[in-house]
Formats: C-alpha cells, structure tokens, sequence
C-alpha cells in the first residue's frame, strides 16, 4: 500500500543513522557471532578524551553498539560542546537508541542553532505531547512537516494533540483537510474513528471506522478497531464477523484470536487506543511499521522509538522494532526489545519464538532452546514453536533430538487431520539420516515426495542419499537433474550432481558440473572438496591440491578436516574407488552435496 518516494527529512533522517544501520559485511552465523563493544562505565567515560571519545564511537556504530556509539558521541561532545557535528551525531545516535529524553535535551540545543531542523522539531513536539502540553506539541510538531510521510504523521499528531487540548472538532477538521497520495485515507479514517470514539462520539466513530475497513479489510489494527466499535455499538455477532473473516485473510494472528475468544465470552471490547499519547503512539507505529516493510528503515526506527516513548509497551511497536532490528541483522538489539513485550500480551508467545531465534543467532543456543521447550510445553499444538525449536536444534547438529521434535509436528497434523505438510518429513528425515537411521529417513523422505512430488530440495537430498549410498542410481540422477532444472543457480544442489557424476565414475561430467557449483558456492568446504576430488581424478592434481587447501582454509566439518589434510599431503591413491573415496563425506545439513 505504502510504496513511497522518500522526501528530504527521510533523506536526512538516513545519512545521519546510516552508521547505526550498516555494518561490516561479512554475515552473521551462529558459528561467528557479531561482537559486540562492552557498554562504557560513566569513569571509563570520564577518563577518556575528546578524540578518544569520538573514535569510540565511531568504532561502536561499526560495531552496531548504538547504546555505546551515544554515549561515547556524548561524552565527545562534552568536551567539545560548542561542535555542532558531535552535536548532531549525539542527537541522531540518542534517537535510534530510544533514548528520547538526552535526545530531546540534545534536540532542543540544536534549535538554537537552527530553528528549521525538521527532526529535532519531530523530537521536541513529542516529547510535549508525552507531557500534554498540547499547544507547544502541535507548534513544534507542524512545523517538522515536508513531504507525504511527515505530513500524515504530523497531521496525525496535531490531531491528537488536538483532542487532548478538548477540541476534537478541529482535530478532526485537521485530519480531514489533509489531502495526498491514495493511501492517507485509510490512516484518517482509522484515526479520526478512534478519536471520535474517545470523544464519546460513537456514531460518528462507527462511519469513519466502517469506511477505514472497506479500504482495507486486511489491515490489522483497522479490523481490530473496528470490531471493537462493533462489540461496544452493535453486537457481538458483527465484531465476530469482522475478527472471524480477517482470519480466513490471515490464520491464526494472536490478537485476533483473542478477540474471537473475548467476543464469543460476551466482552464488550475496550478502545483500541485510550489517551492522545496512545493515540499518537498508534499513529507513529503504524507508520513505522508501513516503513519498515517498504525498505524505509532509517525512518521507521525514528518513528517506533519516539512510538515507544509515548507507549512503552505496545507489542505491536516492540515487535515491529525488533523485526527491524533483524531486517539490518542485529539480532543482540531485537533482543532486548523481545524481552520487553509485556508478558499478560497475546503477542508474548510471538515474541518467545523470535527472542530465541536470536538468541540462537548470537551463540546463546542453550538459552534458546530452553526458551522453546517452555513454549512448547505450555502448548504442545503450536507448530510455529515446534518447527523453530526442531530448526535450531538441527542448526545446532542436535540430530536424536529434532528428529523427536519434529516427529510432535508430524503428531499435530494428524491429530489435527490437517494436509500433510512435506517439510515436517523432509526436516526429520534429514535428522534420521544424520543420526545413521538411514531406514527411517528414506520413508520420511519419499513421504516428503508423496506430498509434494517434484520439491527440488527433496528430490535432491534423497538423490544424493541413493547415489553416495551406491542405490538406485539410475532414478536418483534423475531426481537430481529435476531438482537441478528447478534449481539452476542453487549451488548445493549443483554440487549434488557433480557428485552424482564422481559417484558414478564420469569424471568429466562432474568436473564441469562442480566448476558450476564452485561459481554459485565458492566459500564452501564442501563443494571445494568436490572438485578437487574431480581434478584429481582427470589427472589436475595441482588445481586439485588448491581446492582441497582452499576447503581447508573454509572451516569444514571437524570430522572432514583430517581427511582433507591427508589428501594435500598425500593425494589419493591410484587405486581408490569413488566409493571408497568419500564413504564418510556428508552433505551439509539440507544442502545435498
């Protein structure tokens, strides 16, 4: 809906945070976790100087220590108070932190250098709405305006500013006079609706609410607004309608199934929003979170952070932050943010399953796991949490253990005589295979097969099975070239059939095949050993023993480790048989080859 042109507050907003937002390049992976600057103490601060400060801080937005990258900008800025590119730095660095109060005081000494700064009036009037000072936050905040998306915010806001100051006939005269793109009326309908209905004007709320949900009967908070009009104005059978056929769009969302449950028990639903500052909080949320999903990041994080100032619990802000926090891979930040999610939320079980997600992602496995297995307990049926808790434990090589967790999602599906879902068999026959229960992975395998017959992934990793297992190789080169032909640039399955052709003796074949994988994979051990293999065999022992060392240098398998070193020193002997050659070699988890 939001496909947006960014203006120049955007634009400003983006060059000052691009140093919280980017980082070193290389991914991060469970194996290399991202470090991560120690928080500096208020004496480590003290002690250290004006350039020591800066570069600090430099090396902690570098880092993605936005926490530390402020209070070294800060403590720069301290000793130097009259630079006003510390000044800006410490400012911008406090606001993607959320810490909106030393942003604030920051914002205000900026307006007395420049009066016209668009992000420090954003800041400033925010914070006076947060105070209810009403009048100063509708100055402040129209005057941050330029462009389609602080206009609607700003006028958002005004309105809400309004409405606290008692005029709620000129907050919604404001918000109706607003015209733009095609996509402002569905934000006014919305929010003059919940503020009409705050005002007691509950007629009036229900047409603006009902018109904002035949813009859009998809749109979350809409429907959740609405149908709370509904409970409160109508009747219970007309909210639950609006809640049942939003989950026909969108299965199983946690705050509508609480509103289906709290419907059918005859509660009158409360007010999505209950205060200009909630109001405002709903305003800026729903515009970050737009943001978030349309690329805009630098932006959206302004807006959830000063969302969450004026409401620091709104799970819906929390999540969205987090997720944000993992768009630009900083999972240690999503953290923090998922453990603020309130634990009486319908969205506290979400959050568990992404907390530990990211906690798996930093090297915090056991904690994760931990996480998961209570979740799980509390409700053995959600598959959501099972698949992730089977996920990460077969990251984490915890064979015997996924092929159990994921055997309970195989259990809830038929318990639920739900369609058969392929991935469950896939996922724990690889954990079978794994764990040298070779019998049971073939039938969960062909399971995976029978569900969904030309799934590439499947196609190749029962494939590969076959043929390093000297079965069936006629039917397993064919499954494997289909799943090639689906999969073209898909370097492990390539790498399969590079393998499938060294299995089966053409050493020709699989040279060029693996060369093509080498081209998609370059900086994996496995494919690299391949192909030196494949050299070695047409006789290129020089590029051979390159690949081999370079598949070394890859960090492979501690188990695949000795082998490699043995072939660089040694070669292999001419006597050596492709199937003696790598009886032992195993495909990376999923990956086929």
């Amino acid at each position: 809906m939001l496909f947006i042109r960014f203006n120049r507050l955007a634009m400003a907003i983006a060059a000052a945070t691009s140093f919280v937002l980017s980082g070193p390049g290389a991914a991060q992976t469970p194996e290399h976790p991202t470090d991560t600057a120690q928080f500096p103490s208020a004496r480590d601060l003290r002690a250290m100087t004006k350039a020591g400060s800066y570069l600090a801080a430099r090396h902690a937005s570098v880092e993605r220590d936005a926490k530390s990258a402020a209070a070294f900008y800060r403590s720069a800025l301290r000793a130097d108070p009259k630079n006003n590119e510390l000044l800006d730095r410490a400012f911008i660095s406090s606001l993607a932190e959320g810490d909106i109060d030393a942003a604030v005081n920051l914002a205000d000494r900026i307006l007395t250098i420049d009066k016209t700064n668009r992000v420090a009036r954003l800041v400033v009037g925010v914070h006076n709405l947060k105070l209810k000072k009403y009048a100063a936050a509708r100055k402040n905040i129209n005057q941050s305006i330029r462009g389609p998306i602080t206009d609607l915010v700003a006028t958002l806001l005004s309105g809400w500013a309004d409405y606290g100051a008692g005029d709620t006939r000129q907050a919604v005269a404001n918000i109706d006079g607003l015209t733009g793109p095609e996509w402002y009326p569905i934000f006014k309908d919305l929010h003059s609706g919940m503020l009409l209905d705050l005002a007691g004007r509950e007629k009036e709320a229900g047409v603006r609410l009902e018109r904002a949900y035949k813009l859009d009967d998809s749109a979350l908070r809409v429907a959740d607004a609405y149908a709370r009009w509904l409970s409160r104005n109508k009747d219970d059978a007309a909210a639950l309608a609006v809640y049942e056929s939003f989950d026909k769009k969108l299965a199983r969302h946690p705050l509508i199934l609480e509103g289906i449950k709290e419907t059918k028990a005859g509660k009158k639903l409360p007010q999505l929003v209950s205060s200009p500052q909630t109001g405002a909080a709903e305003a800026l949320y729903g515009i970050g979170a737009s943001l978030t999903r349309r690329g805009g990041e630098d932006l959206a994080l302004v807006y959830l952070q000063l969302a969450l100032y004026l409401a620091p619990s709104h799970p819906m802000a929390l999540l969205s932050l987090a997720d944000l926090y993992e768009s630009v891979k900083k999972p240690e930040m999503a953290i923090g943010v998922y453990q603020r999610v309130p634990a009486d939320s319908p969205l506290k079980r979400n959050a568990q399953v992404q907390l530990a997600t990211d906690l798996d992602a930093v090297d915090r496995s056991d904690e994760a796991i931990k996480i998961l297995k209570d979740v799980t307990e509390q409700d053995p049926k959600d598959l959501e949490a099972i698949m992730a808790l089977g996920n990460l434990e077969r990251g984490r090589k915890k064979f015997a253990d996924c092929a159990k967790t994921y055997t309970k999602g195989v259990d809830v599906i038929a318990e639920a005589k739900d369609k058969p879902n392929w991935v469950y068999y896939y996922f724990r026959g690889i954990c079978e295979e794994r764990s040298k229960n070779w019998d049971k992975a073939e039938v969960d395998m062909k399971k995976a097969l029978e569900i969904q017959p030309e799934q590439p992934h499947v196609l190749n990793y029962l494939g590969y099975s076959w043929i390093d297992r000297g079965l069936n190789l006629d039917e397993a080169m064919k499954m494997i070239k289909r799943a090639v032909d689906q999969r073209p640039d898909d370097g492990y399955i390539v790498d399969s059939l590079g393998w499938a052709y060294y299995r089966i003796g053409n050493y020709e074949e699989a040279v060029k095949t693996l060369e093509r994988a080498i081209n998609l994979k370059p900086e994996d051990p496995t494919v690299n050993d391949h192909l030196g293999d494949a050299y070695w065999r047409v006789g290129r022992t020089l590029e051979a023993k390159f690949q081999w060392a370079h598949a070394r240098d890859l960090k492979p398998e501690p188990d695949e480790l000795p082998k490699i070193e043995a072939k660089i020193a040694n070669g292999m002997p001419a006597d050596d048989t492709p199937s003696a050659a790598s009886a032992d070699k195993k495909k990376e988890d999923g990956k086929g080859g």
